[in-house]
């Protein structure tokens, strides 16, 4: 007894968490049958137990005749009826097939109206753009918590697809975010720019091809804390190091000159003056830290510099990173050292030196509260030599806004930070980025990546290639020929279920004609069909939604069109007076106070 009380509760438990349209669907046939079996035990009743009477008057049932229902006939017909019908649906349990009509191959179908229509914001502004049609809001939290997609995307077209014109210029001119965008072309900044100054977006550039017009970019001052030393030796290492040389037999090497770079750039961090905390020093310590092979206890200045510091602080993180790398001896010392310039010697181009000086971005703003920022990176799309820098820069920007965000915002940032990050397998390695992805979600930061096949993405970051993919929750196709990359797609559109017609016939003696009804599976796109799209079209694919196929979006459509150079050439964007106009503003606004030192930049 106690079991099937315990039975009943959870039944009820359980019933009472199911939607309304459910409840009714269980209760209907309940009610149904119970007042089919209490109008027979009346109608008995009203016979006199006359069985002939009874099924002579048997219609009468269904007539309206007002129902005088008696204790007798609830007592008699509500357990009757329940039995019945409860006894008819373990019957229909029992024998139930695993049918899926119209699905006996495949359940594949492309999404509709209806589908995307919970994902988009009603701020038309607040979107991410994916297609003409599809749209997925920007809310950090949506109204349902099963409409919740991270904000990822990634972009897979080949040369000539769209990508710029169809994706990330009418993305820029939403206008919901701070921005950081590799432009490997170097013309969204003339043609997209004037949309921003006119937005009241602070502008920054940093240009890898014509360095002498760029801003100025120190990562030095993007250290926050000691983690942050190693981040940045850990970046310069795998970015600067050969892409040819491969995994050395004996790691030694590596982890030595890691630790030069940790000690070393601990040590500025620490202990040097603002104004010398920067790359060109760190060059001027390594060639100042020479070696002799044939004298083990030679100090040079380095050494002396590194000798005070543990006097003052034997504990010093500089210090214990200097010691590990001491412990060399001095003809190994000299070829880690060796090694060490070697990866570093790009930042000998005066250029390249010049512009590592000192900053100019202040990138870790672009989250703060009531000002939008967007930066240019212009990278070369013909010559890789110099993507080593956005590489640092982005690894850096992803720490610095998720420190800033965890500890002065509350864990989000106030203004969402999204990266548009064309070409992205060129612009470097950024190590870590596979945890990366997973967790600046929820500081309100996304990443979009431009890919031209998958297999870019694997040449980088090998197995970790599909950890990245795999938390984008967004992903485009606008054209293609690579066959892996066609493949993995006709595999992820999955099948439908078509229906076959076979006409037969048969010339014998007399000639005969059949037709035969069929179904079949088929992929919702085979591969041919997929090198063959037309241009205009594209595939969205979205988590736990059918696959979309649709058509590109038209940036001309989009309102702030018209404040673009595509619009009207007179609206081409003139970074060089953007920036003395700027400057000029910024030294109205400059307070000078008594004893205060200031540097003089020319």
């Amino acid at each position: 007894m106690i079991i099937m009380e315990e039975k009943i509760r959870t039944w009820l438990e359980q019933f009472k968490d199911k939607p309304a349209k459910e409840k009714i669907m269980i209760v209907l046939p309940y009610a149904a049958g119970i007042f089919l079996t209490v109008r027979i035990a009346e109608l008995y009743r009203l016979c006199r137990g006359d069985f002939l009477a009874f099924i002579k008057n048997i219609q009468y049932i269904y007539k309206a005749f007002p129902p005088r229902f008696t204790t007798r006939d609830l007592l008699i017909g509500i357990p009757i009826g329940f039995f019945i019908v409860y006894a008819i649906r373990w019957q229909s349990r029992m024998h139930r097939k695993n049918t899926r009509l119209g699905e006996e191959y495949g359940s594949a179908r492309w999404g509709t109206e209806q589908d995307i229509k919970p994902f988009i914001d009603e701020d038309p502004f607040n979107n991410i753009i994916l297609s003409q049609t599809e749209r997925l809001s920007m809310k950090a939290r949506m109204p349902k918590f099963n409409l919740n997609r991270n904000k990822h995307v990634v972009v897979y077209g080949g040369s000539g697809s769209g990508k710029t014109y169809g994706f990330v210029k009418p993305n820029l001119y939403q206008c919901h975010s701070s921005y950081v965008l590799t432009d490997p072309k170097g013309t969204l900044l003339p043609e997209t720019g004037n949309l921003f100054a006119k937005m009241g977006y602070n502008i920054y550039v940093l240009d890898t091809v014509d360095m002498k017009n760029s801003m100025h970019y120190n990562p030095f001052s993007y250290i926050k804390q000691p983690k942050d030393i190693l981040t940045l030796s850990n970046v310069l290492y795998a970015n600067l190091k050969p892409p040819d040389a491969g995994t050395p037999p004996d790691p030694f090497f590596d982890q030595a000159a890691l630790l030069w770079l940790q000690a070393t750039i601990g040590y500025l961090w620490y202990e040097a003056p603002p104004e010398e905390q920067n790359i060109p020093t760190l060059l001027e310590i390594l060639e100042a830290d020479d070696v002799r092979e044939d004298d083990e206890t030679y100090e040079n200045a380095v050494d002396m510099l590194f000798a005070e510091l543990e006097k003052k602080n034997p504990r010093h993180f500089a210090v214990k990173q200097r010691k590990k790398y001491k412990k060399a001896a001095g003809k190994t010392a000299k070829s880690i050292l060796i090694s060490v310039g070697s990866y570093l010697s790009p930042f000998d181009i005066p250029d390249v030196a010049e512009l590592v000086a000192y900053d100019e971005l202040k990138f870790d703003t672009y989250g703060d509260a009531g000002q939008k920022s967007i930066l240019y990176v212009i990278i070369s799309d013909t010559d890789t030599t110099y993507n080593f820098i956005p590489a640092i820069l982005f690894t850096q920007m992803f720490n610095v806004l998720c420190y800033k965000a965890d500890k002065e915002m509350g864990g989000k940032l106030k203004t969402p930070v999204q990266f548009i990050l064309d070409e992205f397998a060129n612009i470097g390695k950024i190590p870590g980025f596979k945890i990366l992805i997973a967790t600046i979600r929820s500081r309100l930061m996304s990443v979009i990546m431009m890919l031209q096949t998958q297999s870019q993405l694997k040449d980088n970051y090998k197995e970790a290639a599909e950890t990245i993919t795999g938390n984008c929750d967004s992903s485009i196709f606008l054209g293609g020929q690579e066959k892996s990359t066609l493949k993995d797609l006709e595999e992820m559109l999955g099948k439908e279920t078509i229906d076959l017609w076979n006409n037969s016939e048969t010339f014998s003696q007399s000639r005969s004609t059949g037709v035969n009804y069929n179904k079949t599976g088929r992929e919702l796109k085979n591969i041919y069909e997929l090198n063959t799209m037309d241009r205009d079209k594209c595939i969205v694919r979205i988590s736990g939604l059918p696959p979309f196929f649709s058509n590109k979006y038209d940036p001309k459509t989009h309102p702030n069109y018209k404040y673009t150079a595509d619009y009207d050439e007179r609206n081409t964007f003139d970074f060089a007076k953007y920036r003395q106009k700027m400057k000029a503003k910024e030294s109205v606004n400059i307070r000078f106070h008594k004893n205060d030192q200031y540097r003089i930049v020319m």
